[in-house]
């Protein structure tokens, strides 16, 4: 057999993994050729390849981002893309493809795959752990390490400055990440994208802090959080050139409005692209590396238009069509019921 392989949308912490891991399983196992394109799709459509052996993926497995490289978009932003894509397949005589991504990228195989009759099998991943249809993404668990990390940094240099210090982390259409670290790193104050804020709800709450005796603050920032309708002006968001909202900017605006609510100093920290990089975590190597041998299995038995999901601690199979559009929200029961009594 020849198997395909690509990663699509933002890198994230365990790719490599699951990439060792197919490798592995059909080589070794299979005795199968895997062909990993470069740069997503983009790789796809301009026939850019290379097979990887056993000698390729040694050494990746704790390596962060994608030795093969990641880009967004897909063969659906050209008029002649899907015809392309079936004409490679055709010419490498491939199999199967596995395609390692988020919503985004599993929305384009999904479609590819049911739509077109294409013989794709997805991988779920993405640090914001939104994907519909698992229980947990990889990369989700090391983005949150490196964001509490973070947090427990700011809160020695809030306390000594008697500062309010409003963090800004990844999430722009789920807080996951937020509600997590947040949790984890003792926030005063989480902002979520489901839950709208209220600026001055969240000044009271430092101020609270600050009446008991406690002079610094944490207010950990999803970037795609936002402000209850007509409470504080924002704004109005760019667009990227797939229409999405372009964030991180709340923070910019959450901060001196603090400040002048609370006469407190506040401090903006943004942690950016930093919570994609870097080593993943033991956990995400794990899930990771079970997800790639599960892809392999999943090929074997032309399980095509589904992707490889972990449900209840075991590595299942879940149709892609289920992400189709959809994005996976924060355990809101988490969010008010635990997170919220520690906030103030």
């Amino acid at each position: 057999m020849n198997i395909g392989v690509l990663t699509g949308g933002g890198d994230c912490p365990g790719l490599n993994a699951v990439i060792r891991a197919i490798v592995r399983k059909a080589r070794s196992v299979g005795g199968h050729r895997v062909l990993g394109f470069y740069d997503s799709w983009d790789g796809v459509l301009e026939k850019r390849y290379e097979e990887l052996d056993i000698s390729k993926v040694r050494g990746i497995l704790p390596k962060g981002g994608t030795i093969l490289g990641t880009r967004r978009g897909s063969p659906f932003d050209y008029p002649d893309g899907v015809q392309r894509t079936r004409q490679v397949f055709n010419d490498l005589a491939l199999d199967a493809l596995v395609v390692i991504g988020g919503n985004g990228s599993l929305t384009v195989a999904s479609m590819l795959a049911d739509d077109h009759g294409l013989p794709i099998v997805g991988v779920p991943k993405t640090i914001d752990n939104d994907v519909v249809g698992t229980d947990a993404t990889f990369g989700f668990q090391t983005a949150v390490q490196i964001a509490t990390d973070a947090i427990d940094r700011l809160h020695t240099t809030a306390e000594s400055h008697d500062r309010v210090m409003v963090i800004e982390v990844m999430g722009r259409d789920a807080g996951w990440i937020a509600l997590h670290a947040g949790l984890a790193g003792g926030a005063t104050a989480i902002l979520v994208p489901e839950v709208p804020f209220d600026i001055k709800e969240v000044a009271a709450i430092v101020s609270r802090r600050h009446d008991r005796g406690r002079y610094a603050s944490i207010v950990v920032v999803a970037e795609g959080a936002k402000p209850k309708l007509g409470t504080l002006e924002v704004p109005e968001p760019q667009l990227d050139k797939y229409g999405r909202e372009l964030h991180g900017s709340i923070s910019q605006v959450i901060a001196p409005e603090l400040s002048r609510l609370t006469g407190f100093e506040s401090r903006v920290v943004q942690l950016g692209h930093v919570q994609r990089g870097g080593t993943p975590t033991a956990y995400d190597r794990v899930l990771s590396s079970r997800f790639g041998l599960a892809a392999v299995d999943a090929v074997y038995a032309k399980a095509f238009g589904d992707m490889v999901v972990l449900s209840c601690g075991r590595i299942e199979r879940r149709s892609m069509q289920v992400t189709r559009g959809q994005t996976r929200t924060i355990d809101l029961d988490l969010f008010n019921d635990v997170a919220a009594t520690f906030f103030g």
